[in-house]
C-alpha cells in the first residue's frame, strides 16, 4: 500500500479498551497505510464524551454523538440536552449519531427505539448536521421513519440492505458506508450492491473494532486495515485504489464538511490508467442528463474551469506522466473539439513522445467548424469516442439539445461513419437514459461501422 493514499475511515470505536495500550502506536499505522482522518462515532453519553476529547487531543480525528438504539430505554430528557450541548461543543463535532433502529438484538423495546430516533433525527435537523444511522434487520421501518421525518442528509453505516433498498436510499440523499465485511467470501450481496450504486454516493469505514477484513477476520480491527476494504470496493467498480480514496474521501468533506479534499481546478486528472485533459466547460450541445448542470465533479477531481488554459499551462499540467499511463484522453466537462487547434497542437507533442491519444467528442465538430475536420486529425488521434446517445434525430434533439437542429444528428452519424477513414479506432457510446432504447443504438452504430459502448447514467467517468 502505498503511504498517502488519503483515505478516510468515517466510522470507528477507538475510545473502546481496545485500544488502551497502544492507541498512539494504532493512530500511527492508520497514517502510514494512508487513512489520513478518522470519524470516531459514539454510542452513548460517555463514548460521545470520549469522541469529542480525542477530537481535540488528536488533529486528524473528528467527532459524532449520538446513542445506539440497543440503549433507547435508557435515554431521559437530560440525555437529550447533555448530547445536544456536546455535538455544538466543537465545530470538530461533525455529525450525529450512531442512532437508528436495531431489530435483530431487540435490546430496547421497538417503540422506545424508534421515539428516540425520531428526536435525534429532529435535533440533527436543528443543527444543521448530518446523521450516522445504524440499521440492523429494521430496514422498512426505518425508510418510513425517514420519510416520515423528511431527513435527506446522513449516512447508512454497515450498509446491510440489498441493491433494491441501497437504490431507494441514495435516492432519498443519503450515502452508504461499507465496512470489511465487503472482503468476505460469501457477502456476495453487499458486493453487488457496491457494483450497483455510483461510488459517489459511498463512504468506506472499519466499524472498528469490529468487522475486520480478510485477512484480519475473528482479530481486533482498527483503521489501518480499511486498505483492505479499498482495494475490493477497486476491483468491483474498475477502479484503482487511489481512485476509491480520492472519491470516498471527496464523499466524506462533502457530508461532514471535513476538508481534506483537494479542491483545486484539474487541467489533467488520472482515473485509472488514463490521463485526461480538461481543456474547456464549453459545449455544442447542452445535454439534459449532462451532471455538470449539478456538479463540476468527476471521480472526485474538479472541473470547474475559471479560464480555458493555454498550450503552456496544459503541458505544465501534463508534466512527465507516469509509466502506468496506457492513453491521455481529451475529456472533461465540455466538448474538447471546439478548441481544434489546441488539441493538435497538444497532440501532436505528446504523439511524439509516443503517447496514444483519445478524444471524447460530441461528434458535431464539422458543423461547429463549418468544415471538415478529421483529415487533420489523422496521424495524431488513436481513438475518437463519439456520443450517439440516441437512435433518431426526434430522440437526439429531445436529450442533447443541439443547436443545429436535425442537422445535429445527423452530423453525429456522419462523423462516426467517416472518422474510421482517419483514426484507427471508431467507438459511439450511449448513456443508458430511462426510456432511450440502446439496442437500436447499437444496431446503429454497428451499420456506421463503430464500436458500441454503454456508458451507465448513475456513473461520470
Amino acid at each position: 500500500m502505498t503511504s498517502n493514499i488519503g483515505l478516510i475511515d468515517s466510522h470507528a470505536h477507538i475510545y473502546y479498551k481496545d485500544y488502551a495500550d497502544d492507541l498512539d502506536e494504532m493512530l500511527k499505522r492508520a497514517d502510514e497505510a494512508g487513512v489520513k482522518a478518522i470519524l470516531v462515532v459514539g454510542t452513548d453519553i460517555e463514548s460521545s464524551r470520549q469522541s469529542v476529547a480525542l477530537t481535540q487531543k488528536y488533529p486528524q480525528l473528528y467527532a459524532a454523538v449520538g446513542v445506539h438504539p440497543h440503549d433507547a430505554s435508557r435515554v431521559t430528557e437530560k440525555c437529550y440536552e447533555i448530547l445536544r450541548e456536546l455535538a455544538q461543543s466543537s465545530e470538530k463535532v461533525v455529525a450525529i449519531g450512531e442512532i437508528g433502529l436495531d431489530f435483530y438484538r431487540d435490546r430496547s423495546p421497538r417503540d422506545e427505539q424508534e421515539k428516540v430516533f425520531r428526536r435525534f433525527l429532529q435535533m440533527a435537523d436543528e443543527l444543521g448536521k448530518p446523521v450516522i444511522i445504524h440499521d440492523r434487520d429494521a430496514h422498512e421501518r426505518l425508510l418510513s421513519v425517514l420519510r416520515e421525518e423528511k431527513v435527506r442528509n446522513g449516512v447508512l453505516h454497515c450498509f446491510s440492505g440489498d441493491a433494491a433498498m441501497a437504490a431507494e436510499i441514495i435516492a432519498m440523499g443519503f450515502y452508504i458506508s461499507i465496512p470489511g465485511t465487503i472482503t468476505y467470501p460469501n457477502n456476495e450481496i453487499q458486493r453487488e450492491v457496491v457494483r450497483s450504486v455510483s461510488i459517489d454516493r459511498l463512504l468506506l469505514e472499519t466499524d472498528c473494532p469490529y468487522l475486520s477484513p480478510v485477512p484480519f477476520r475473528g482479530k481486533r480491527n482498527e483503521p489501518a486495515y480499511m486498505t483492505y476494504s479499498a482495494e475490493q470496493v477497486a476491483v468491483l467498480k474498475g477502479l484503482t485504489v487511489a481512485d476509491v480514496a480520492r472519491i470516498t474521501t471527496k464523499n466524506v468533506c462533502d457530508l461532514f464538511g471535513v476538508r481534506l479534499w483537494d479542491q483545486s481546478t484539474k487541467i489533467a486528472y488520472k482515473i485509472r490508467n488514463s490521463l485526461y485533459l480538461n481543456i474547456t466547460n464549453h459545449c455544442s450541445n447542452r445535454c439534459t442528463f449532462c451532471a455538470k448542470f449539478e456538479d463540476f465533479t468527476v471521480k472526485g477531481y474538479n472541473l470547474l474551469l475559471n479560464a480555458e488554459p493555454a498550450f503552456e499551462e496544459i503541458m505544465d499540467a501534463i508534466g512527465t506522466p507516469d509509466k502506468e499511463i496506457d492513453e491521455i484522453v481529451f475529456c472533461g466537462f465540455g466538448e474538447s473539439l471546439l478548441r481544434l487547434d489546441l488539441v493538435k497542437q497538444v497532440s501532436e507533442v505528446l504523439k511524439k513522445s509516443g503517447y496514444k491519444i483519445r478524444i471524447n467528442t460530441d461528434g458535431q465538430a464539422n458543423l461547429v467548424h463549418g468544415r471538415d475536420i478529421l483529415p487533420e486529425l489523422k496521424g495524431l488521434i488513436d481513438c475518437i469516442s463519439v456520443s450517439l446517445n440516441a437512435p433518431d434525430s426526434v430522440t437526439y434533439g429531445r436529450l442533447c439539445n443541439t443547436p443545429f437542429g436535425a442537422a445535429g444528428f445527423n452530423a453525429v452519424c456522419g462523423f462516426i461513419q467517416q472518422a474510421s477513414q482517419f483514426i484507427p479506432k471508431v467507438v459511439a457510446t450511449a448513456v443508458t437514459i430511462p426510456g432511450v432504447d440502446i439496442d437500436a443504438c447499437r444496431a446503429l452504430a454497428e451499420s456506421l461501422g463503430a464500436e458500441f459502448r454503454v456508458r451507465e447514467y448513475s456513473e461520470v467517468g
